[in-house]
């Protein structure tokens, strides 16, 4: 199973990312844009979506993803790391979001990871 120490890891991973806190939580960075953060139960974490793709997630998995209330208007969603299948779906989970924040040479250049 996947834990907060295995979000950290992989994002800190993906190039030009930092860790900063906010919020009395951590927060990684790329490029001065947030893509994850891990809030303090450290049993799920947030990452960006695009609003227009994040009712279908939900939909189709909801025991994995889920926004509260007051995230509702942002464009992130959240992700519970007890229903992840394992570290490779959290990986494509997380560049995901990277992608969507990182600067357009980092995200040309970037090459995953193999597993």
């Amino acid at each position: 199973m996947v834990d907060a120490d295995d979000v950290r890891r992989i994002a800190l991973s993906l190039p030009e990312t930092v860790e900063k806190e906010a919020w009395n939580m951590p927060t990684f960075r790329v490029a001065g844009k947030m893509f994850v953060t891990v809030p303090d139960d450290q049993t799920s974490f947030a990452v960006r979506c695009p609003k227009h793709d994040r009712a279908e997630l939900i939909s189709a998995e909801p025991r994995k993803f889920w926004v509260p209330p007051h995230e509702a208007s942002s464009a992130w969603v959240r992700v519970r790391l007890g229903a992840l299948e394992g570290s490779a779906e959290l990986y494509d989970i997380l560049v995901d979001s990277w992608k969507q924040a990182a600067p357009e040479r980092l995200v040309e250049n970037f090459s995953p990871e193999s597993r």
